[in-house]
């Protein structure tokens, strides 16, 4: 089966995620996430992307990040690829492959879904119950973005510095959406986009992505048409 196609738009944000080989491991100590990071942070610096958000699990990984270029994005996995795989390989004597395959991307409707998304990577620690508030997990943006912490990888995407002018108000304001559950039905739009490589956002935001990319944004609706829905069409014409 043949490699769905990436979108491919400079300037709008991904949300990405890549798992352990066989959903096992990809840090094995403290050591792994801080040189992931500082690998990523290279990469991203190089091949011209941002990270606004992002959280390390043992094994995988969620990123919210923005490409500047057409190839910034595989470029920067690319690299991270091979720099971080090749370190742990040489740490803990192991060989072959790190990941399970190519990592997955969606593209996301930053007015309606950045901040969303911004959360659902940061509560993945929480779902998983790991912890009980994202400020607890260490590995994760929750601390740059709710609490001003300093952090490599965090570059601020404008709709969140539009927040609130002051920093600290800012902060404030992004720790309150924390504070309400986030929908089901929200949820299985996140995780269906980012399975399926699709698009979250509006409808008219996906229209306008198939427009520019000639690419399907939607999930296909199973099964063939019904007969009486094919009736309608032939009247139609």
């Amino acid at each position: 089966m043949p490699r769905k196609p990436r979108f491919i738009l400079p300037g709008i944000p991904q949300h990405v995620i890549q798992r352990g080989n066989n959903r096992e491991p990809c840090f094995f100590a403290e050591q792994d996430y801080t040189r992931y990071k500082e690998d990523l942070k290279t990469a991203c610096d190089k091949f011209q992307c941002h990270v606004h958000a992002y959280v390390l699990m043992t094994n995988h990984v969620h990123l919210l990040i923005t490409p500047l270029t057409t190839y910034s994005l595989s470029e920067v996995m690319q690299s991270l690829g091979r720099r971080y795989v090749r370190f742990i390989n040489t740490t803990y004597h192991r060989s072959g492959t790190l990941w399970e395959g190519r990592f997955k991307a969606s593209i996301v409707d930053s007015e309606a879904y950045l901040l969303s998304c911004m959360r659902y990577i940061e509560l993945n620690p929480v779902r998983a119950s790991m912890v009980n508030h994202p400020a607890e997990y260490r590995w994760s943006s929750y601390a740059a973005n709710a609490q001003g912490k300093k952090d490599i990888m965090v570059t601020p995407h404008p709709l969140y510095t539009a927040l609130d002018k002051s920093a600290s108000q800012r902060q404030h304001a992004y720790r309150e959406l924390f504070f309400h559950h986030m929908d089901t039905t929200l949820l299985h739009s996140i995780r269906d986009a980012l399975n399926q490589e699709l698009v979250l956002g509006r409808d008219d935001f996906k229209d306008k992505i198939e427009q520019m990319t000639k690419r399907q944004t939607r999930e296909r609706q199973p099964g063939r048409p019904r007969i009486n829905e094919l009736v309608k069409i032939e009247n139609n014409d």
